[in-house]
């Protein structure tokens, strides 16, 4: 005969479960509906999509006559001439994009190899100097950053926003660092044994140990890069070096008006996609990343 209390506590451990079940299904569709929301309006006709939006009846963003030819359209849009447009923010896009990621991923590592397996006087203090500097909002060095790259005559080029990216990025200095802290010490000594120096022991060992965490800072970097829109505003002034957030900005304020919505949600999702597919690529390591980076074992 099973007794009260097992029974009690099978039905609390079922309860459990169920709530936890409804919270992540109701958490997935408040997380999901603004994607959903973007792709039906990028799918209407304008005065549908302008009926929707403004009067909030979502039956109406349901598309039944789906206008796929919204996407080339607002393509067409972003330019003078047809494709020229985007492709070239597009370009822009990706050469800022790469280089930082590369850049960050390269010196993130490197220091954060350091901070963990060679000792130094001051190593501590550093790292607590470095760590202090998240706390520090952007606002704040804003304009001094802006001033200095001025002097050096780095405006409307790429070079203030990838340059600051070969020194590193606080936060994945310090995944790095306690990943690296967990990697067992007779690696690296055996390594120096077969001759490796500090330089070689990072490229060849530590680097390939670590991929769960470059994966997540590749993954975080790149989607930063890609959807930001302060930086290359205030360094990039002409049109040729336009990034894509900055030709959305424009698409926006020319034609993504109430009455092209559903077109400035099209351009909206086509900036979307890279940072969809790498995600989707990376997930796997970058849950991993994101699971043993912070911890150390």
């Amino acid at each position: 005969m099973t007794s009260p209390t097992v029974s009690s506590g099978a039905v609390g451990g079922t309860m459990a479960k169920l709530f936890a079940y409804a919270a992540l299904v109701i958490t997935t569709c408040i997380m999901v509906f603004p994607l959903v929301w973007m792709i039906c309006v990028s799918l209407l006709t304008a005065d549908r999509a302008q009926s929707a939006t403004v009067s909030g009846d979502l039956v109406r963003l349901i598309p039944m006559e789906p206008q796929w030819g919204n996407f080339s359209e607002a393509l067409s849009q972003m330019g003078s001439v047809r494709w020229q447009g985007f492709l070239d923010a597009l370009a822009n896009s990706v050469v800022v994009t790469t280089l930082v990621v590369v850049a960050t991923v390269l010196s993130s590592s490197l220091v954060g190899f350091a901070m963990a397996r060679i000792r130094f006087r001051g190593r501590e203090g550093l790292f607590l100097l470095m760590l202090a500097t998240m706390m520090l909002p952007g606002q704040v060095t804003m304009i001094p950053l802006f001033i200095l790259f001025r002097s050096v005559g780095w405006v409307d080029t790429i070079l203030p926003l990838v340059i600051p990216a070969f020194f590193g990025n606080a936060f994945f200095i310090f995944m790095y660092r306690q990943f690296v802290a967990q990697i067992p010490e007779a690696l690296v000594e055996a390594a120096k044994i077969d001759g490796w120096s500090w330089l070689g022991v990072w490229w060849h060992v530590m680097l390939p140990l670590c991929r769960p965490v470059t994966a997540m800072c590749a993954v975080f970097t790149f989607i930063y890069v890609w959807n930001d829109f302060m930086g290359p505003l205030i360094y990039l002034h002409s049109d040729e070096q336009a990034t894509l957030a900055v030709a959305l900005n424009s698409f926006r304020n020319q034609y993504g008006g109430i009455n092209k919505v559903n077109l400035l949600m099209a351009a909206s999702l086509i900036t979307m996609i890279p940072c969809i597919i790498l995600f989707l690529a990376a997930q796997r390591q970058f849950i991993e990343g994101l699971g043993k980076g912070a911890v150390k074992g």
